[in-house]
């Protein structure tokens, strides 16, 4: 079957959403790179993601989730096979301490509400530039919070379209994995278990949270944010600097002088230009340190 049979086919099953055949992907990715995806499949509704999810299994075409772009690399040549997108799952509801929160849903916009409701536990991810199905992938953290601190379940889908209800145990989570990340689920939604607390203390520590953060990340630039995960006994961004690489770089993408955790977009970059600095970056450290420095960025699709 060609795109043009998956796009029609598609366009049948769809009726909220929206299908797009030959979209260029570096209108979703935070760092603004990555070529073209055969298909963009973007549902309306989780009854159709069940849908498209069903159909690629079924047809044996390759699926992946995009999330919101921010943790992702896309190579040049874009993405064959059908890419999965859920910005319009972005559906967040307060019952008392808990939230429920679509996959779509922006972890930030989830901390907004969370300090809205007076409740206290989401103040780490305040500044967290990811979909909620991402954070819980990769149990993301920051400042001394993580996702497990506060998950109480998490629905998803298989990758046959089977929908599954997983605790906090069964999710499996540790330092920027989980059993989502592993089984190549795909996340629906996620419950939060959080306590009642002080408007203005939350406040207080969300301001706080949020100098530190524009303070100390180049947010005016293109990235997928902190590139590598943290070594054992070091830091990564500190052993970047100490090579010396800060404003180095490949082509229009440069290690940041703001944190050398980051890589930016700073002229036009291509996906290239970004992987062949991760790449420097990765050589320099080991031969300086002798340390293997290990993606948190997922770099997807193909060359040109």
């Amino acid at each position: 079957m060609s795109k043009h049979q998956w796009f029609e086919e598609l366009r049948g099953l769809i009726t909220e959403g929206i299908i797009l055949i030959d979209e260029p992907l570096n209108k979703y990715t935070m760092t603004k790179l990555g070529g073209v995806a055969d298909i963009l499949a973007i549902p309306g509704t989780i009854e159709e993601t069940e849908a498209i999810v069903r159909y690629a299994y079924e047809k044996e075409i390759p699926l992946l989730l995009l999330g919101n772009g921010s943790n992702m690399v896309v190579r040049d040549g874009g993405v064959r096979g059908i890419v999965l997108h859920l910005s319009k799952l972005d559906g967040i509801q307060v019952d008392g301490n808990r939230i429920h929160a679509e996959a779509g849903a922006l972890i930030i916009d989830v901390s907004k509400r969370a300090t809205e409701e007076s409740l206290t536990g989401l103040e780490f991810a305040c500044g967290i530039p990811g979909s909620i199905g991402g954070a819980m992938a990769m149990n993301a953290g920051a400042y001394g919070g993580e996702i497990k601190d506060i998950i109480l379940q998490c629905t998803v889908l298989t990758k046959s379209g089977e929908r599954l209800v997983l605790s906090k145990d069964e999710l499996e989570l540790g330092y920027r994995k989980s059993i989502i990340a592993a089984e190549g689920y795909y996340v629906l939604s996620a419950d939060f278990t959080l306590a009642e607390g002080d408007q203005e203390a939350i406040r207080a520590k969300v301001a706080d949270l949020t100098y530190q953060r524009e303070s100390k990340q180049p947010l005016e630039f293109p990235s997928a944010g902190s590139v590598f995960k943290r070594p054992p006994g070091y830091f990564a961004g500190k052993l970047i600097q100490d090579c010396g690489l800060q404003g180095k770089g490949c082509g229009g993408a440069e290690v940041s002088t703001k944190h050398a955790g980051f890589i930016i977009n700073k002229n036009r970059a291509t996906a290239s230009d970004y992987i062949a600095t991760i790449n420097m970056v990765r050589s320099e450290v080991k031969k300086q340190f002798d340390v293997e420095l290990e993606l948190e960025v997922k770099i997807v699709g193909e060359e040109t």
